[in-house]
């Protein structure tokens, strides 16, 4: 969620209507500093605090032990009915919400670190194991995880260790003296069969595993720029008055060719909507999984086994180290702050963790700066007219508004604080919004005692002691003046600048051995270098990520001297051209990319609108466009059907199709596979065989057949499937890589040795090209194709 809960959006409009029109048109026409001047006073801690307090309880995001119990307890009943994934998942739940200090944060531990054993995940176990002894285990339940330590060294092949392990136990139990209850005998019994293990495996050392890293890993040729950093040697920064900042080609690229590599400046998780809970009475504890509890909020690498924040329930890293980084950095300001900032939104999140990364000294220099006497120099919009206006654009790059001295445009603050905010052309409702919400952040840091905190990463000695001024309750320090401006800039730029961070999310049903996967946005972050990309809704670039990284790669041919496009969204394959300028009006600028003019400019129709049509529901002929009446292209037949019923037709079959996909979560795999037959000949009565909803149920029935192990099945559908990918996508897409990385899992699990090998190429080209030699997708096409390749040759020949 990006901006505010609707809740405070609309509290922030009645306050806006019930300004005098003077003040109404003053906030609008001011700048930034002024707007925030003119709306600290205009928070009221009766009304619109008020409200905002209120808002704020519904966003669970302190410590609370009744959680801690429920989430344990049903971490309990799931890791009995041997669900250990959702197990480990609830007893994180119940860890995050311990108190500092509690002994039951270790039988949370310990409790995980059973489930992750019996997923396999040794290692992680073994650092679970030592977090609930360094969290105080209790002592007479020692011997019990002490022999799991014992277990996971010895599927981990260290049998020295195994051993020593065993030696404590032994001793421990020893100790205690008593060895005639069930629970000991139970104890011995389970060290005794351990110790045979061990002596087994040093009697019988397995033979050496071959290497698994001998797959051949294409090398990324790379030359550093040396002006604009993390880019390519192959691009350079250009300006103009219609495209503002903007990098171009500065020889020919290749598809595939590497020509960004960025990390985020800033990045925040977004998180689920089950964080924002309705009011109620009762206490309804969620346990639906969201992004928050998959990802490290630090680095956004996958979570298995989270280490919870030491002072909320929300934030969760995958290590100490990571959460200690997060703590110095700007979690220890945040951290009381979480209710309100999930209320927010993650726009004002980004905006806040920005200026603490940035630190205060940078902030308050660069915000001073932006006051200078000559408006234009400090303005970046004014400033980058007078750069079109001046005789040489092209001498250097020093005067281009986020520039150092040097002419070197990095990955910075300074960047970052450059990106245009458009101040002038947000609606003064949405700025007014913004400007409260800022300063509701920046009082509730001075009420809650956490100025300094914001203020003492800096070494001058000038702001390392604030100075206590004279202010009224409700008025801010100037330092946390200065904070809120650039926060305020930072919100209104990332309507423009904000980017996505997205992975590779597994979705529908997980049974089968085929994975299906789509793009789920996991963050939001400010790219300073990835930013200076203009739009096209005809990309040449793809973007994929790692973790808080970027990386952009060329997607074809890119000749000298082409600009290099990004697309922030609306792309011709999956919108007509009246929703994409629709869709693009919220960056502040008319799209005339070449696929727009050609739609606008003359009689092209987009992609879309030829193939995902309606047919003649008599003869299936093609249907002429209309307004209200669609007419049947067939001379013969000419039949006549209003587009409201074929609207209402398509969303009826979508709805059954939702249904179909509920039967297969249900495990009633039979079902679903004939209500999507039967959605599938309904369709064809309707829509065109190019229709994109054709191809997805042909995609779903494959991977219901997948699910039954039906191989030929389920090929033969998603073929049809990528047949019809192929026409709306292109050739060498990569949603075409995708399909055909689903293809390949399922001709690999039916042994159709060649076809898989044929599609593994292909899907490989496809993707090296757009996610680059070192993905995930990559290494796994790489290992199929080396298991194949490894086959008896009498199974190669057969097949």
């Amino acid at each position: 969620m990006a901006l505010p809960v609707e809740e405070w959006r609309l509290c922030a409009a009645r306050r806006w209507a019930a300004l005098e029109p003077a003040l109404r048109e003053r906030l609008a026409a001011a700048p930034l500093h002024d707007t925030l001047r003119l709306g600290c006073g205009l928070l009221r801690p009766e009304a619109e605090a008020a409200a905002l307090r209120r808002l704020c309880r519904r966003a669970r995001a302190g410590k609370e032990p009744a959680a801690a119990r429920f989430y344990r307890e049903e971490g309990n009943r799931l890791f009995g009915r041997r669900h250990y994934g959702a197990a480990a998942r609830l007893y994180s739940q119940a860890a995050s919400h311990e108190l500092p200090g509690s002994p039951e944060v270790s039988v949370c531990f310990a409790n995980r670190s059973a489930a992750l054993f019996h997923l396999g995940r040794f290692e992680v176990c073994l650092e679970d194991i030592a977090r609930a002894e360094s969290h105080g285990y209790p002592d007479r339940l020692l011997p019990k995880i002490l022999l799991r330590k014992a277990e996971c060294l010895l599927c981990l092949g260290r049998l020295q260790d195994a051993a020593d392990a065993l030696s404590v136990v032994e001793n421990k139990i020893a100790m205690d003296g008593i060895m005639t209850s069930p629970t000991h005998q139970a104890l011995l019994k389970k060290l005794s069969q351990l110790k045979i293990k061990i002596h087994e495996k040093e009697s019988w050392p397995e033979p050496a595993r071959e290497a698994c890293g001998d797959i051949q890993r294409k090398s990324e040729i790379w030359e550093e720029n040396d002006s604009i950093s993390g880019a390519s040697s192959s691009l350079s920064l250009n300006f103009d008055i219609e495209r503002g900042r903007h990098l171009v080609a500065s020889q020919d690229i290749l598809p595939g060719q590497s020509l960004l590599k960025e990390e985020a400046f800033v990045s925040v998780l977004c998180p689920g909507e089950s964080f924002l809970l309705q009011d109620s009475s009762e206490t309804a504890w969620d346990t639906r999984v969201t992004n928050a509890d998959l990802y490290c909020h630090r680095c956004l690498r996958q979570l298995l086994a989270s280490v919870p924040c030491r002072g909320c329930s929300y934030a969760k890293y995958c290590s100490q180290n990571c959460a200690d980084v997060a703590w110095e950095q700007y979690h220890r300001t945040e951290c009381s702050l979480g209710a309100l900032l999930l209320t927010l939104g993650v726009f004002c999140h980004v905006a806040l963790r920005t200026v603490l990364l940035a630190g205060f000294a940078e902030v308050s220099r660069l915000v001073e700066w932006s006051h200078g006497g000559d408006k234009d120099l400090h303005n970046p919009e004014a400033r980058c007219k007078h750069l079109s206006e001046a005789p040489d654009t092209r001498a250097g790059t020093r005067g281009i508004p986020g520039c150092n001295d040097n002419g070197q445009y990095q990955s910075s603050y300074q960047a970052v604080f450059n990106l245009l905010p458009h101040a002038e052309k947000h609606s003064p409702e949405h700025k007014f919004l913004c400007t409260l919400s800022v300063v509701a952040i920046c009082k509730q840091l001075q009420e809650a005692g956490l100025e300094v905190a914001v203020l003492n990463q800096e070494s001058s000695e000038k702001w390392s002691r604030p100075k206590i001024c004279e202010k009224t309750s409700d008025e801010l320090s100037p330092e946390l003046k200065i904070m809120a401006e650039a926060m305020l800039r930072h919100v209104l730029q990332l309507q423009c600048n904000a980017q996505a961070i997205t992975v590779m999310q597994e979705s529908g049903s997980r049974d089968g051995a085929v994975v299906n996967k789509k793009p789920v946005r996991l963050a939001t972050a400010f790219f300073p270098v990835l930013s200076l990309l203009n739009h096209s809704c005809c990309p040449n670039i793809s973007v994929s990520f790692s973790g808080t990284a970027a990386t952009v790669r060329a997607s074809q041919p890119i000749p000298s001297g082409q600009e290099i496009f990004h697309c922030y969204g609306p792309h011709r394959c999956r919108m007509r051209v009246a929703e994409r300028q629709q869709l693009l009006s919220q960056y502040f600028f008319e799209c005339r990319c070449q696929a727009c003019l050609d739609e606008l400019e003359s009689d092209v129709k987009s992609v879309v609108s030829v193939r995902n049509s309606f047919c003649c529901p008599s003869c299936q002929a093609p249907i002429q466009v209309g307004e209200d009446m669609l007419c049947c292209s067939n001379e013969a037949c000419a039949i006549s059907v209003s587009r409201e019923s074929l609207s209402h037709r398509l969303r009826d079959l979508q709805r059954q199709i939702k249904k179909a996909l509920e039967l297969l979560r249900d495990r009633k795999a039979d079902q679903a596979i004939k209500m999507l037959l039967k959605c599938r000949m309904d369709a064809g009565n309707f829509l065109s065989p190019e229709h994109l909803l054709m191809g997805e149920m042909e995609d779903h029935l494959a991977q219901v057949y997948a699910t039954l192990g039906k191989w030929q099945e389920a090929a033969r559908h998603l073929e049809r499937s990528i047949e019809i990918v192929e026409m709306h996508h292109g050739p060498s897409s990569v949603e075409i890589g995708h399909e055909l990385f689903k293809l390949a899992q399922i001709l690999f699990n039916g042994f159709a040795v060649s076809e898989a090998l044929s599609t593994i190429q292909r899907a490989e080209e496809i993707l090296s090209v757009h996610c680059g030699p070192q993905s995930t997708q990559i290494q796994e096409l790489q290992e199929m194709k080396t298991c194949l390749l490894e086959l008896p040759r009498s199974v190669l020949q057969r097949t």
